[in-house]
């Protein structure tokens, strides 16, 4: 299995980008690209060729579903595992992001000393079978 260090992080609020992004690299050790807006997300992802896809569900202009639905749409990420990241995370809203195609949802605020080994321990599970 392939470890993770491929990370591609869209996050709209500037505070979050940084205390995610600094968690993910200093802590964490991976190599991160962050992505304030949907719509950069879109136009640079392919080039970085992220192995994990990290995006906020709530931003103005194209909000994760949609920004999720764009990826899918290049086929260099078609198949890139998405988790989207956000303050709601009543079941029935975690169902309805698993059923737009993201492997999990993590909830906000999140735990920077832990969130690279929560990526990670997704990661790991996806690629166990």
């Amino acid at each position: 299995m392939t470890e993770l260090d491929r990370v591609l992080y869209v996050e709209d609020d500037e505070d979050i980008r940084v205390v995610a992004q600094v968690a993910l690299e200093m802590v964490g050790g991976l190599n991160v690209k962050v992505c304030s807006s949907g719509d950069q997300a879109l136009a640079e992802a392919e080039a970085f060729a992220p192995q994990l896809i990290l995006l906020d569900v709530m931003m103005p202009g194209l909000d994760g579903p949609m920004t999720l639905a764009g990826l899918r749409q290049i086929p260099a990420l078609a198949q890139t595992p998405v988790l989207f990241m956000t303050a709601k995370v009543q079941p029935s809203e975690v169902e309805h992001y698993r059923s737009l195609g993201a492997v999990d949802v993590l909830s906000k605020p999140f735990d920077p000393m832990s969130l690279a080994d929560q990526l990670k321990s997704i990661w790991g599970g996806l690629n166990d079978g």
